[in-house]
């Protein structure tokens, strides 16, 4: 399997001076798998809400749709996307991949669907999904990994679902199996970099909005704790810190 690890999103929030839409792109040998999307090509489905507090850049060369044909593949085979969770900057450019399977966790797919009050109708933007992708919808069942719950993937081999709730109701990193053992995107159970360290260090501004936007931030925090426990034994990265994004440039794995 060969990897690419893309930025399919540039921000500049107030809380930092430059925030990434990591992605990766996965080629299996049969077809092309999207872990996360970033934002669509031609974004026009964030409120001004969400604009405001995340000043999306929307680079028109960043979108994954673009990406996948600069490498000279056909943006078509992507047949599946593992989604960590549906917010806009994750999950936009869904729409750009209208015959992909999407692979998530159930909660989160029943949060966007049918939200639990104001902030989830809030939090989620439909239009991504007004194509009617063939949903993939897994519960918490699944194996051991490390001490972690992994839920291999249908139809999908090496890449399994994480779940990691706190952030979303139904967040959830995604494991992908490489020839030297397990990588995990952990999607937004964290923004720093230094939050994986003994003792962590996040910046006061970032520490702050990931609590404002948890729906759970007790169990944002129990789950971070897991992970760092796990730091030094599996590779585990975030979707929107630059410099672990720096790491895998240029981006093949």
């Amino acid at each position: 399997m060969k990897i690419h690890h893309l930025n399919c999103g540039t921000m500049r929030p107030p809380a930092a001076p430059r925030m990434v839409a990591h992605c990766l792109l996965l080629e299996t040998g049969r077809d092309l798998v999207l872990v996360d999307t970033g934002f669509a090509v031609g974004e026009d489905n964030l409120d001004a809400n969400f604009t405001r507090l995340v000043r999306p850049v929307l680079d028109p060369a960043e979108p994954a749709l673009r990406q996948i044909r600069r490498l000279g593949l056909d943006p078509a085979d992507v047949r599946h996307i593992v989604l960590t969770h549906l917010d806009p900057d994750h999950a936009g450019g869904l729409r750009d991949f209208p015959h992909a399977r999407v692979h998530l966790h159930a909660a989160e797919l029943a949060a966007a669907t049918d939200p639990a009050g104001a902030g989830e109708r809030r939090r989620y933007r439909p239009a991504q999904w007004a194509h009617r992708p063939d949903w993939a919808a897994y519960d918490d069942a699944g194996e051991d990994l490390l001490g972690l719950r992994a839920r291999p993937l249908d139809g999908l081999d090496g890449v399994a679902l994480v779940p990691l709730a706190g952030h979303s109701r139904g967040h959830s990193g995604v494991a992908v199996q490489t020839g030297e053992g397990w990588l995990l995107h952990a999607g937004d159970a964290y923004y720093f970099h230094g939050e994986l360290a003994t003792p962590p260090y996040c910046p006061m501004l970032l520490r702050a909005a990931q609590r404002a936007v948890a729906v759970d931030h007790a169990r944002r925090l129990a789950n971070l704790a897991r992970l760092r426990e796990l730091a030094g034994q599996i590779e585990i990265f975030s979707a929107h810190d630059a410099l672990e994004l720096s790491r895998y440039e240029p981006s093949t794995a």
